[in-house]
């Protein structure tokens, strides 16, 4: 309940502070939908050269296109940790942030919180939303539950990833571009895997599972019952994926030392 409670008052004065700039929002808002928008045409393209992309259809990518939207709008909200090593270690505020009675990892979301991302999940249904209806896909009561298990899932294995990789900072304090890289490997797992080679396919499943985010939730809802079972396992990836990343980031905190002078 403290920390809930944290949570919320954060939440509170977060949104005050950007409803005192509406103009900033609204210009956020708009890059990201025309940078969705640029994504979505893209693949619009791709299907004016070719009717099927390795027997998946247009409709069918852009469905899994709008699902990868939604934990990704999540993770973009509350994990957005993408400049923790050179604003926390080599400018030292992880020491500010260490004589707080709180865990550093919950302050460090807290503060790097952008809610305005989650328009970008609300972009994300009504993509699905439209490929769904070309798609005449059905859907059952439970898939409701599924589905919230699934954009779960698929959030932890992302905030699993960067946070892992944010803790490598406590062992290397040099200014590090594998974040940047990173998310654009992120990409990947918004188009289906068995698009690429064994190697990649291999590393988008069980090293870097991104592929858990977007196509393999995805499949359950387009029937690809080939996938199910991939499907089923995204919750479970990302509890793994998440438990892991805050074992490595308590370590990492136990071995910082501070800042210096």
């Amino acid at each position: 309940m403290f920390y809930m409670s944290i949570f919320f008052q954060y939440m509170s004065q977060y949104i005050k502070t950007k409803l005192q700039y509406r103009t900033d929002l609204v210009v956020e808002f708009l890059s990201d939908l025309m940078f969705q928008g640029g994504n979505l045409i893209f693949i619009l393209v791709v299907f004016g050269h070719t009717q099927l992309l390795n027997g998946w259809t247009r409709d069918e990518i852009i469905f899994i296109y709008g699902f990868f939207l939604i934990p990704f709008a999540l993770f973009a909200s509350f994990f957005n940790i993408w400049d923790f090593n050179e604003r926390y270690i080599v400018r030292g505020e992880m020491d500010r942030v260490l004589t707080r009675p709180v865990h550093s990892l919950f302050q460090i979301v807290l503060e790097r919180m952008e809610l305005e991302s989650l328009l970008g999940g609300i972009t994300g249904f009504i993509v699905m939303g439209y490929a769904a209806s070309r798609l005449d896909i059905t859907f059952h009561w439970y898939d409701a539950i599924l589905f919230v298990l699934f954009v779960l899932g698929g959030t932890f294995v992302y905030a699993g990833i960067f946070i892992s990789l944010a803790s490598i900072s406590f062992w290397s304090d040099a200014r590090s571009s594998i974040m940047p890289m990173m998310y654009n490997i992120g990409n990947y797992g918004r188009y289906p895997v068995d698009i690429y080679n064994r190697i990649i396919r291999y590393i988008l499943t069980w090293i870097l599972p991104f592929a858990f985010v977007g196509v393999y939730p995805s499949a359950y809802f387009l029937r690809k019952t080939e996938w199910y079972m991939y499907s089923f396992l995204t919750p479970v990836m990302g509890i793994v994926c998440f438990t892991l990343s805050l074992l490595l980031w308590n370590a990492g905190v136990k071995r910082y030392r501070g800042a210096g002078n």
